[in-house]
């Protein structure tokens, strides 16, 4: 009954009297506010990677305080407001409002934002695409995949600019089975191989892009046939001409498989490639098909480049 009792009384004091208290909140954004205080001598602010994180302590009332989230405050660091902009770092100072709170219930530490001034730098890149290892549907490969527009300038702090190499725009093909176009966001490439982090890629300045992916239909019949030049040894003949594979797989444009079969569905192999010069024997020669495929033609994904002719030669007579 004692311990019942005692219950009753401090939820009486706690609703009724609704004491003060505090509480804490770790503010991960702070917005910076006259950056064209530097923009116009080409300068660029970073944060400081070793900023203490800002914690905002309130005061008020229990009722107001199970109120307030972190979503509430306002952080901001007015550049114009700092000490100096010939140290580094720059210290800025950081004000924290609420709407449901007077400043005066309001304490930020540390006070000031630490901020690097860099130089700003613009530089040009071209956009590499790729499929992302989405595929389209099994009847047709991507012929070509192109981005509009091809190249983009990207303008940030100068050390950051340095570090990219690659900027790469991806696009979903999967299952598609005519072209498609999309409007992607493009990912910074470091010079590592790695992507840059969320955090650095929030200071450049970087356009989206619209990407195509071109569809060309598969032709799994296609049959190779290879010619040689040159003659044997004396006293010896050709006696026939083979490919491995002798059937492959293509996919093409329109136009490009409608002059394939007028060409009985036939890739030729020249003779140039294959010298069977004074040779006494079964001659082989190891050859890349891609090399003989007409403009608007490719191997399918899944096909190998090799490809073997192999000539038979026999004695005269034999």
């Amino acid at each position: 009954l004692s311990l019942v009792i005692a219950v009753v009384v401090w939820l009486l004091v706690v609703n009724i009297d609704n004491p003060v208290g505090t509480k804490s909140f770790v503010i991960s954004d702070v917005q910076l506010l006259n950056e064209a205080y530097i923009d116009a001598d080409g300068k660029m602010c970073m944060q400081d990677s070793d900023q203490t994180p800002i914690r905002v302590t309130i005061k008020a009332q229990r009722k107001t305080l199970d109120k307030i989230t972190a979503s509430d405050f306002q952080a901001v660091a007015d550049l114009q407001q700092a000490v100096s902009l010939d140290t580094d770092p720059v210290m800025v100072p950081i004000t924290v409002t609420c709407n449901k709170l007077s400043p005066g219930n309001i304490e930020v530490t540390p006070n000031n934002l630490s901020l690097h001034l860099e130089d700003k730098d613009t530089q040009e890149f071209v956009v590499n695409v790729t499929t992302n290892n989405t595929r389209p549907d099994k009847r047709y490969e991507v012929g070509s995949l192109s981005s509009n527009p091809e190249k983009i300038k990207i303008t940030g702090p100068k050390s950051l600019i340095n570090k990219i190499d690659k900027v790469n725009a991806s696009i979903d093909v999967d299952g598609a089975t005519e072209d498609v176009t999309q409007e992607t966001e493009v990912k910074i490439i470091d010079k590592n191989g790695e992507e840059f982090s969320d955090t650095d890629a929030s200071y450049l300045n970087i356009s989206k892009v619209y990407v195509t992916a071109r569809l060309w239909k598969v032709k799994t019949d296609v049959k190779i046939s290879a010619e040689y030049t040159g003659t044997p040894d004396s006293g010896y003949q050709v006696e026939s001409v083979t490919t491995t594979p002798n059937v492959i797989s293509i996919a093409g444009s329109e136009e490009a498989l409608n002059n394939l079969k007028n060409q009985n569905n036939t890739i030729w192999i020249s003779g140039s490639a294959v010298d069977i010069s004074d040779q006494s024997s079964d001659f082989e020669a190891k050859l890349n098909i891609s090399d003989y495929l007409p403009e608007g033609l490719k191997l399918t994904s899944d096909s190998s480049e090799d490809v073997f002719v192999r000539v038979n030669i026999l004695p005269e007579g034999s």
